[in-house]
């Protein structure tokens, strides 16, 4: 049976992970995907806290009904770290109320996958400016997550990121890793990882939980679909 998890993706940057994974897996899982609107493409925490407003996904999550998911996603780490540990669950339980499906984040997807994988130490490879990224790091800490290695690079905006080569991106990833981090995470959904993740965790020789990757897993797993599948990482095994 196909799982359908429909995707909340603010702008343009890297939603062409979306329907190259789905061709990939086959009939595994369903990933329709609504542009969320945006007033401004910057990583900035005001524009930021407007990107990841309660009428913008309310407006997104009316366009996913028709596709009839089985969950959804708010694909997005910077809008919802933003808001806090407790803003962000605010924020999700908004669009399920709405639609009454089961509905999370990309950043509490990466603590729900840290946890399932019984990991609490991680290095962060986030391209965002650094003003942004320490709401990240803020937010692991949080749920019990320690960030032992903490890189960024002040990329401004979410187009900008999704012109990331492959090789720049297992560049950021190994240049944030360090001996002590069980991982490595990559907060960014504007960056393409989905067809990477076996690269990036050879570079480092360690689990690398992407953005998108933590997307689709949180997905599934709060619609209660099995979430092994292959070619996806040390999360998906």
């Amino acid at each position: 049976m196909t799982t359908t998890v429909g995707l909340l993706y603010p702008g343009w940057g890297a939603e062409d992970d979306f329907p190259a994974l789905e061709a990939r897996i086959g009939d595994a899982v369903r990933l329709p995907l609504v542009h969320t609107s945006v007033g401004e493409d910057a990583h900035r925490v005001d524009a930021l806290l407007d990107l990841g407003s309660a009428k913008r996904l309310a407006d997104g999550a009316e366009d996913l009904r028709p596709h009839h998911p089985d969950s959804v996603m708010w694909a997005c780490t910077s809008g919802s770290f933003v808001f806090g540990w407790d803003g962000a669950r605010e924020q999700a339980q908004g669009v399920a109320d709405l639609l009454q499906l089961p509905v999370s984040s990309t950043s509490i997807a990466f603590v729900e996958a840290l946890t399932a994988m019984g990991l609490s130490r991680v290095a962060v490879a986030a391209s965002y400016p650094e003003d942004v990224a320490v709401h990240f790091v803020d937010f692991l800490g949080k749920g019990g997550v320690e960030t032992v290695s903490f890189g960024t690079h002040g990329i401004y905006t979410a187009a900008e990121v999704g012109l990331l080569t492959q090789e720049q991106v297992i560049a950021m990833v190994t240049s944030a890793d360090t001996d002590e981090a069980q991982a490595v995470l990559v907060p960014d959904t504007a960056m393409h990882s989905l067809m990477w993740l076996d690269e990036l965790e050879a570079a480092v020789g360690k689990p690398v939980l992407t953005a998108n990757q933590v997307t689709v897993w949180e997905g599934l797993r709060i619609a209660g679909a099995p979430t092994q599948l292959e070619g996806l990482g040390a999360l998906f095994r």
